[in-house]
Protein backbone atom coordinates (compact mmCIF):
# COMPACT_ATOMS: atom_id res chain seq x y z
CA UNK A 1 0.00 0.00 0.00
CA UNK A 2 1.59 3.22 -0.84
CA UNK A 3 2.50 5.07 2.21
CA UNK A 4 0.17 8.31 1.38
CA UNK A 5 -2.90 6.36 1.25
CA UNK A 6 -1.98 5.59 5.35
CA UNK A 7 -2.51 9.30 5.92
CA UNK A 8 -5.82 10.46 8.14
CA UNK A 9 -7.38 13.55 7.92
CA UNK A 10 -6.87 14.00 11.92
CA UNK A 11 -4.36 12.73 14.17
CA UNK A 12 -4.35 9.27 15.74
CA UNK A 13 -1.73 8.23 18.36
CA UNK A 14 -1.48 4.59 18.33
CA UNK A 15 -1.30 2.70 20.83
CA UNK A 16 -3.42 4.45 23.07
CA UNK A 17 -1.87 2.24 26.23
CA UNK A 18 0.11 3.62 28.72
CA UNK A 19 3.17 6.10 28.01
CA UNK A 20 5.58 4.59 30.40
CA UNK A 21 7.16 1.29 28.51
CA UNK A 22 10.59 0.84 30.88
CA UNK A 23 13.42 2.39 32.78
CA UNK A 24 15.91 4.32 30.87
CA UNK A 25 19.45 4.24 32.11
CA UNK A 26 22.01 6.63 31.05
CA UNK A 27 23.65 5.47 27.87
CA UNK A 28 22.16 2.37 28.06
CA UNK A 29 20.02 1.28 24.67
CA UNK A 30 16.35 0.29 24.41
CA UNK A 31 14.47 -0.61 22.08
CA UNK A 32 10.51 0.51 21.60
CA UNK A 33 7.87 -0.67 18.87
CA UNK A 34 4.34 0.30 18.05
CA UNK A 35 3.92 -2.74 16.42
CA UNK A 36 5.09 -6.12 17.04
CA UNK A 37 7.99 -6.95 13.82
CA UNK A 38 8.43 -3.15 13.00
CA UNK A 39 12.41 -3.23 14.21
CA UNK A 40 14.33 -4.82 12.09
CA UNK A 41 17.13 -7.68 13.57
CA UNK A 42 20.58 -7.07 12.47
CA UNK A 43 20.81 -4.36 10.92
CA UNK A 44 20.02 -0.85 11.17
CA UNK A 45 19.39 0.13 7.92
CA UNK A 46 18.27 -2.86 5.84
CA UNK A 47 17.89 -2.09 2.10
CA UNK A 48 14.14 -2.22 2.97
CA UNK A 49 13.07 -1.71 6.01
CA UNK A 50 9.86 -3.91 7.46
CA UNK A 51 6.53 -2.46 6.74
CA UNK A 52 7.78 0.25 4.48
CA UNK A 53 9.32 2.19 7.02
CA UNK A 54 12.14 4.52 6.61
CA UNK A 55 15.34 4.34 8.81
CA UNK A 56 16.64 7.53 10.08
CA UNK A 57 19.63 7.91 12.63
CA UNK A 58 19.48 10.56 14.98
CA UNK A 59 22.80 11.30 16.75
CA UNK A 60 22.93 13.68 19.27
CA UNK A 61 26.77 13.30 19.81
CA UNK A 62 29.70 13.18 17.49
CA UNK A 63 29.79 10.12 15.76
CA UNK A 64 32.98 9.91 16.99
CA UNK A 65 32.45 10.25 20.80
CA UNK A 66 34.19 7.95 23.02
CA UNK A 67 31.34 4.98 23.52
CA UNK A 68 30.38 5.64 27.46
CA UNK A 69 29.50 9.17 25.69
CA UNK A 70 28.36 8.27 22.37
CA UNK A 71 24.57 8.70 21.77
CA UNK A 72 22.35 8.16 18.50
CA UNK A 73 19.04 6.69 18.09
CA UNK A 74 17.64 4.94 15.32
CA UNK A 75 13.94 5.61 14.17
CA UNK A 76 11.79 4.05 12.07
CA UNK A 77 9.49 6.35 10.76
CA UNK A 78 6.09 6.68 8.30
CA UNK A 79 7.83 9.60 5.68
CA UNK A 80 11.62 10.54 6.24
CA UNK A 81 12.52 13.73 8.28
CA UNK A 82 13.85 14.92 5.42
CA UNK A 83 10.21 15.75 3.36
CA UNK A 84 9.53 19.24 4.10
CA UNK A 85 9.44 22.75 3.21
CA UNK A 86 11.86 25.57 3.72
CA UNK A 87 11.90 27.07 6.81
CA UNK A 88 10.92 31.03 7.49
CA UNK A 89 11.89 33.37 10.44
CA UNK A 90 8.84 32.97 13.11
CA UNK A 91 8.37 35.74 15.16
CA UNK A 92 8.80 35.16 19.16
CA UNK A 93 11.03 38.17 20.52
CA UNK A 94 10.53 37.04 24.41
CA UNK A 95 12.49 33.68 23.43
CA UNK A 96 16.72 33.68 23.14
CA UNK A 97 19.40 31.14 23.28
CA UNK A 98 22.82 32.32 24.78
CA UNK A 99 24.18 34.90 24.86
CA UNK A 100 21.57 37.08 25.64
CA UNK A 101 20.41 40.51 23.67
CA UNK A 102 23.39 42.86 24.11
CA UNK A 103 22.22 44.76 27.71
CA UNK A 104 24.31 45.49 30.81
CA UNK A 105 23.82 42.80 33.78
CA UNK A 106 24.32 44.28 37.21
CA UNK A 107 25.85 42.47 39.58
CA UNK A 108 22.57 43.52 41.91
CA UNK A 109 20.29 39.86 42.90
CA UNK A 110 17.12 39.72 41.25
CA UNK A 111 13.66 38.10 42.03
CA UNK A 112 10.76 37.53 40.15
CA UNK A 113 6.93 36.69 40.78
CA UNK A 114 5.10 34.20 38.48
CA UNK A 115 4.17 34.75 34.79
CA UNK A 116 0.53 35.56 34.86
CA UNK A 117 -2.11 33.07 32.86
CA UNK A 118 -2.29 34.84 29.67
CA UNK A 119 -5.65 36.68 28.44
CA UNK A 120 -5.56 35.63 24.86
CA UNK A 121 -4.76 31.86 23.96
CA UNK A 122 -1.37 31.30 24.20
CA UNK A 123 0.61 27.43 23.82
CA UNK A 124 3.84 26.41 25.33
CA UNK A 125 5.34 27.64 22.67
CA UNK A 126 3.83 31.01 22.59
CA UNK A 127 4.13 30.93 26.46
CA UNK A 128 8.10 30.65 26.72
CA UNK A 129 9.88 33.77 27.83
CA UNK A 130 13.90 33.66 28.30
CA UNK A 131 14.94 35.80 31.82
CA UNK A 132 18.69 34.59 31.49
CA UNK A 133 21.56 32.80 29.34
CA UNK A 134 25.41 32.09 29.90
CA UNK A 135 27.88 31.04 28.00
CA UNK A 136 27.22 30.90 23.84
CA UNK A 137 24.43 28.26 21.95
CA UNK A 138 26.68 27.89 19.14
CA UNK A 139 29.99 27.15 20.49
CA UNK A 140 27.81 24.30 22.35
CA UNK A 141 28.51 25.67 26.21
CA UNK A 142 25.94 27.19 28.61
CA UNK A 143 22.58 27.39 29.31
CA UNK A 144 19.24 29.50 29.25
CA UNK A 145 16.76 29.89 31.53
CA UNK A 146 13.14 30.38 30.34
CA UNK A 147 9.38 30.48 31.84
CA UNK A 148 6.02 29.34 30.34
CA UNK A 149 2.87 29.79 31.07
CA UNK A 150 0.45 28.40 28.72
CA UNK A 151 -3.31 28.11 28.41
CA UNK A 152 -4.04 25.59 25.63
CA UNK A 153 -2.69 22.64 23.62
CA UNK A 154 -0.03 22.54 21.06
CA UNK A 155 -2.37 22.00 18.13
CA UNK A 156 -1.44 20.51 14.67
CA UNK A 157 2.16 22.67 16.07
CA UNK A 158 5.24 21.05 16.86
CA UNK A 159 8.68 21.98 18.57
CA UNK A 160 11.85 21.36 17.99
CA UNK A 161 15.30 22.90 19.62
CA UNK A 162 18.60 22.63 18.03
CA UNK A 163 20.07 24.96 20.25
CA UNK A 164 20.12 22.45 23.62
CA UNK A 165 18.30 19.87 25.30
CA UNK A 166 15.17 20.75 27.18
CA UNK A 167 14.68 20.33 31.01
CA UNK A 168 11.33 21.13 31.50
CA UNK A 169 9.98 21.20 35.41
CA UNK A 170 6.51 21.91 35.61
CA UNK A 171 5.10 23.98 39.11
CA UNK A 172 1.28 23.69 38.03
CA UNK A 173 -0.98 21.69 35.88
CA UNK A 174 0.17 18.61 34.01
CA UNK A 175 1.53 18.26 31.01
CA UNK A 176 1.41 15.20 28.15
CA UNK A 177 4.81 15.51 25.63
CA UNK A 178 4.18 13.98 22.58
CA UNK A 179 7.37 13.50 21.43
CA UNK A 180 8.94 11.38 18.24
CA UNK A 181 9.61 8.25 20.31
CA UNK A 182 6.06 8.63 22.42
CA UNK A 183 4.15 9.92 24.74
CA UNK A 184 5.14 11.24 28.53
CA UNK A 185 2.77 12.42 31.21
CA UNK A 186 4.36 14.82 33.04
CA UNK A 187 3.07 16.51 36.67
CA UNK A 188 4.38 19.23 38.83
CA UNK A 189 7.42 17.23 40.85
CA UNK A 190 8.48 15.66 38.24
CA UNK A 191 10.71 16.57 35.37
CA UNK A 192 11.58 15.62 32.22
CA UNK A 193 14.34 16.23 29.36
CA UNK A 194 13.83 16.12 25.79
CA UNK A 195 16.96 15.94 23.88
CA UNK A 196 18.25 18.36 21.29
CA UNK A 197 16.61 18.06 17.68
CA UNK A 198 13.86 15.84 19.39
CA UNK A 199 10.26 17.13 17.72
CA UNK A 200 7.21 17.43 20.25
CA UNK A 201 4.24 19.00 21.08
CA UNK A 202 2.79 19.87 24.60
CA UNK A 203 -0.71 18.77 25.21
CA UNK A 204 -2.19 20.86 28.28
CA UNK A 205 -3.96 18.60 31.09
CA UNK A 206 -5.64 21.46 33.28
CA UNK A 207 -6.81 24.54 32.15
CA UNK A 208 -3.16 26.54 32.53
CA UNK A 209 -0.01 25.28 32.83
CA UNK A 210 3.05 26.96 34.15
CA UNK A 211 6.83 25.95 35.12
CA UNK A 212 10.10 26.66 34.29
CA UNK A 213 12.69 25.09 31.24
CA UNK A 214 16.36 24.77 31.55
CA UNK A 215 18.03 24.80 27.91
CA UNK A 216 21.52 22.99 28.03
CA UNK A 217 23.67 23.81 25.07
CA UNK A 218 26.21 22.00 25.89
CA UNK A 219 27.35 18.11 27.23
CA UNK A 220 24.44 16.16 27.40
CA UNK A 221 22.75 16.00 31.43
CA UNK A 222 23.46 12.96 33.50
CA UNK A 223 23.98 11.64 36.76
CA UNK A 224 26.83 13.69 39.29
CA UNK A 225 29.46 11.48 40.27
CA UNK A 226 28.76 10.13 44.21
CA UNK A 227 32.41 9.48 44.99
CA UNK A 228 32.85 8.92 48.80
CA UNK A 229 28.70 9.05 48.42
CA UNK A 230 29.42 5.04 47.47
CA UNK A 231 27.22 2.98 45.43
CA UNK A 232 23.41 4.80 46.30
CA UNK A 233 21.82 7.92 46.95
CA UNK A 234 21.14 11.09 45.23
CA UNK A 235 18.77 9.97 41.69
CA UNK A 236 18.91 6.42 40.72
CA UNK A 237 19.24 5.30 37.00
CA UNK A 238 16.67 3.04 37.94
CA UNK A 239 13.67 5.72 38.77
CA UNK A 240 14.36 7.39 34.99
CA UNK A 241 11.67 6.40 32.81
CA UNK A 242 11.18 6.50 28.97
CA UNK A 243 8.26 6.43 26.47
CA UNK A 244 7.08 3.60 24.82
CA UNK A 245 7.00 3.99 20.92
CA UNK A 246 3.66 5.42 19.58
CA UNK A 247 3.27 7.38 16.20
CA UNK A 248 0.93 9.92 14.72
CA UNK A 249 -1.18 9.59 11.24
CA UNK A 250 -2.62 12.59 9.91
CA UNK A 251 -2.53 14.33 6.34
CA UNK A 252 -3.62 17.75 7.83
CA UNK A 253 -1.28 20.68 7.48
CA UNK A 254 1.30 21.00 10.52
CA UNK A 255 3.88 23.97 11.54
CA UNK A 256 6.82 22.81 13.05
CA UNK A 257 8.88 25.46 14.66
CA UNK A 258 12.17 25.10 14.89
CA UNK A 259 14.92 27.11 17.40
CA UNK A 260 18.02 27.54 15.76
CA UNK A 261 21.16 30.00 17.59
CA UNK A 262 18.49 31.86 19.08
CA UNK A 263 15.64 32.50 16.87
CA UNK A 264 12.50 30.68 15.57
CA UNK A 265 11.67 29.52 12.13
CA UNK A 266 8.40 27.54 10.94
CA UNK A 267 7.55 25.55 8.07
CA UNK A 268 4.41 23.36 7.33
CA UNK A 269 4.41 20.08 6.66
CA UNK A 270 1.77 18.26 5.10
CA UNK A 271 2.41 15.23 7.45
CA UNK A 272 2.85 15.35 11.84
CA UNK A 273 6.91 14.45 11.75
CA UNK A 274 6.04 12.66 15.08
CA UNK A 275 5.40 9.07 13.14
CA UNK A 276 8.06 7.31 14.96
CA UNK A 277 6.91 3.62 14.57
CA UNK A 278 9.78 1.72 16.29
CA UNK A 279 13.44 2.89 17.91
CA UNK A 280 16.28 1.80 19.09
CA UNK A 281 19.44 3.46 20.70
CA UNK A 282 20.28 5.77 23.60
CA UNK A 283 19.07 8.94 22.80
CA UNK A 284 15.42 9.50 24.13
CA UNK A 285 13.46 11.74 26.10
CA UNK A 286 13.02 11.13 29.92
CA UNK A 287 11.33 12.03 32.89
CA UNK A 288 12.46 11.16 36.57
CA UNK A 289 9.71 11.96 39.87
CA UNK A 290 11.63 14.05 42.13
CA UNK A 291 10.02 12.25 45.18
CA UNK A 292 12.40 9.56 44.46
CA UNK A 293 15.35 11.37 45.05
CA UNK A 294 17.49 10.08 48.08
CA UNK A 295 18.39 13.39 50.11
CA UNK A 296 21.81 13.14 52.00
CA UNK A 297 22.79 15.46 54.55
CA UNK A 298 24.48 15.91 58.02
CA UNK A 299 23.48 13.97 60.87
CA UNK A 300 25.50 15.40 63.21
CA UNK A 301 26.25 19.07 63.25
CA UNK A 302 27.25 21.77 60.20
CA UNK A 303 26.44 22.04 56.87
CA UNK A 304 27.41 20.48 53.40
CA UNK A 305 27.52 22.25 50.47
CA UNK A 306 24.13 22.48 48.34
CA UNK A 307 26.06 20.00 45.76
CA UNK A 308 24.58 16.75 47.61
CA UNK A 309 21.42 17.61 46.53
CA UNK A 310 22.29 17.59 42.55
CA UNK A 311 19.75 15.59 40.58
CA UNK A 312 21.66 16.16 37.14
CA UNK A 313 24.69 17.87 35.68
CA UNK A 314 26.27 19.52 32.89
CA UNK A 315 30.06 18.95 33.35
CA UNK A 316 31.97 21.55 31.90
CA UNK A 317 35.58 20.81 30.52
CA UNK A 318 36.89 21.51 34.17
CA UNK A 319 37.15 18.19 36.11
CA UNK A 320 34.59 18.84 38.92
CA UNK A 321 33.06 22.25 37.43
CA UNK A 322 29.63 22.28 35.95
CA UNK A 323 28.30 24.34 32.81
CA UNK A 324 24.93 23.26 34.76
CA UNK A 325 23.99 22.00 38.01
CA UNK A 326 20.32 21.12 38.74
CA UNK A 327 19.87 20.47 42.43
CA UNK A 328 17.03 19.96 44.12
CA UNK A 329 15.73 20.57 47.80
CA UNK A 330 13.07 18.20 48.56
CA UNK A 331 11.20 16.83 51.82
CA UNK A 332 13.64 15.81 54.51
CA UNK A 333 14.76 15.78 57.63
CA UNK A 334 16.76 18.58 59.72
CA UNK A 335 18.53 17.59 62.97
CA UNK A 336 21.87 18.93 62.97
CA UNK A 337 23.04 19.70 66.51
CA UNK A 338 24.02 23.75 67.67
CA UNK A 339 24.18 24.36 63.92
CA UNK A 340 22.35 27.35 62.07
CA UNK A 341 20.53 25.07 59.97
CA UNK A 342 18.91 27.18 56.96
CA UNK A 343 21.69 28.35 54.06
CA UNK A 344 24.10 30.00 55.76
CA UNK A 345 25.46 33.44 54.23
CA UNK A 346 27.48 32.73 51.49
CA UNK A 347 29.18 34.12 47.99
CA UNK A 348 29.66 31.29 45.16
CA UNK A 349 31.52 31.45 42.07
CA UNK A 350 28.59 29.44 40.74
CA UNK A 351 25.90 31.14 40.03
CA UNK A 352 22.27 30.12 41.16
CA UNK A 353 18.64 30.86 39.71
CA UNK A 354 16.13 29.12 41.86
CA UNK A 355 12.76 28.57 42.04
CA UNK A 356 9.71 27.27 43.91
CA UNK A 357 7.38 23.96 42.99
CA UNK A 358 5.23 24.02 46.05
CA UNK A 359 5.39 25.10 49.89
CA UNK A 360 7.46 27.83 50.96
CA UNK A 361 10.86 28.26 50.82
CA UNK A 362 12.82 27.71 54.12
CA UNK A 363 15.21 30.81 54.02
CA UNK A 364 12.50 33.16 52.90
CA UNK A 365 9.24 34.33 55.31
CA UNK A 366 7.85 35.97 52.32
CA UNK A 367 8.02 37.17 48.79
CA UNK A 368 9.40 34.14 47.14
CA UNK A 369 6.40 32.77 45.37
CA UNK A 370 5.55 29.24 43.51
CA UNK A 371 6.27 29.40 40.09
CA UNK A 372 8.65 32.53 40.64
CA UNK A 373 12.10 32.80 40.62
CA UNK A 374 15.86 34.64 42.12
CA UNK A 375 18.85 34.99 40.52
CA UNK A 376 22.00 35.41 42.74
CA UNK A 377 24.94 35.64 40.17
CA UNK A 378 28.76 34.97 40.51
CA UNK A 379 29.82 36.31 44.07
CA UNK A 380 26.63 38.23 44.96
CA UNK A 381 25.96 38.03 48.62
CA UNK A 382 22.73 36.10 49.53
CA UNK A 383 21.19 34.01 52.38
CA UNK A 384 18.25 34.15 55.17
CA UNK A 385 16.04 37.39 55.94
CA UNK A 386 16.53 38.80 59.09
CA UNK A 387 12.98 37.37 60.27
CA UNK A 388 14.43 33.84 59.27
CA UNK A 389 18.04 34.57 61.07
CA UNK A 390 16.58 35.61 64.13
CA UNK A 391 14.24 32.09 64.46
CA UNK A 392 17.05 30.30 63.15
CA UNK A 393 19.77 31.47 65.61
CA UNK A 394 17.42 31.05 68.79
CA UNK A 395 14.91 28.17 67.86
CA UNK A 396 15.33 24.68 69.93
CA UNK A 397 16.89 22.09 67.78
CA UNK A 398 14.90 19.64 67.90
CA UNK A 399 14.69 17.01 64.84
CA UNK A 400 12.53 19.21 62.31
CA UNK A 401 10.87 17.41 59.25
CA UNK A 402 10.96 19.96 56.70
CA UNK A 403 8.03 18.69 54.61
CA UNK A 404 5.34 20.28 52.53
CA UNK A 405 7.93 22.33 50.08
CA UNK A 406 10.07 21.65 46.73
CA UNK A 407 12.67 24.19 45.37
CA UNK A 408 14.85 23.76 43.42
CA UNK A 409 18.23 25.32 41.61
CA UNK A 410 19.83 25.57 38.40
CA UNK A 411 23.46 26.24 39.11
CA UNK A 412 26.71 27.09 36.61
CA UNK A 413 29.97 28.29 36.95
CA UNK A 414 29.40 30.48 34.25
CA UNK A 415 27.56 34.07 34.87
CA UNK A 416 24.41 34.53 33.66
CA UNK A 417 23.03 37.13 31.37
CA UNK A 418 19.65 38.46 31.94
CA UNK A 419 17.50 39.48 29.08
CA UNK A 420 15.43 43.16 28.20
CA UNK A 421 12.34 41.02 29.55
CA UNK A 422 13.61 39.93 32.54
CA UNK A 423 15.04 43.72 33.58
CA UNK A 424 12.25 45.51 32.39
CA UNK A 425 8.91 43.12 33.32
CA UNK A 426 6.11 43.75 35.69
CA UNK A 427 6.94 40.77 37.56
CA UNK A 428 10.48 42.03 38.50
CA UNK A 429 10.63 42.60 41.97
CA UNK A 430 12.31 46.13 41.82
CA UNK A 431 12.43 45.92 46.03
CA UNK A 432 14.27 42.73 46.41
CA UNK A 433 17.27 43.79 48.11
CA UNK A 434 14.92 45.01 51.43
CA UNK A 435 14.72 41.25 52.15
CA UNK A 436 18.70 41.63 53.89
CA UNK A 437 16.88 45.56 55.70
CA UNK A 438 16.79 45.02 59.29
CA UNK A 439 19.82 43.41 60.44
CA UNK A 440 21.09 44.68 63.64
CA UNK A 441 25.00 44.74 65.11
CA UNK A 442 25.55 41.61 67.62
CA UNK A 443 29.26 42.06 68.30
CA UNK A 444 29.99 41.92 71.81
CA UNK A 445 33.42 43.34 71.71
CA UNK A 446 35.75 44.02 74.53
CA UNK A 447 34.78 46.12 77.29
CA UNK A 448 36.26 49.53 76.94
CA UNK A 449 39.00 50.03 79.34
Amino acid sequence: MPTTDLLESSPRAFPAADEIAYLAGFGNSHASEAIPGTLPIGRNSPQRAPRGMYAEQVSGTAFTSPRAENRRTWCYRILPSAMHPPFEPFDHRLLSSAPAAAMVTSPNRMRWDPLPTPTPATDFVEGLVTLATAGDAAAQRGLAVHLYCANRSMVHRIFVNSDGELLIVPQEGALLLHTEMGRLLLSPGEIAVIPRGIRFRVELCAAMARGYVCENHGSLFRLPELGAIGANGLANVRDFLAPTASYELTSSKTAVIQKFLGRLWIAQYDHSPLDVVAWHGNYYPYKYDLNRFMAINTVSFDHADPSIFTVLTSPSHLPGTADIDFVVFPPRWSVADDTFRPPWFHRNVMSEFMGLVSGQYDVRSEGFQCGGGSLHNCMSAHGPDPTTFNRASTEDLKPVYLGGSLAFMFESRLPFQLTKFAQEAVILQRDYDQVWAGFEPHFAGPAAP
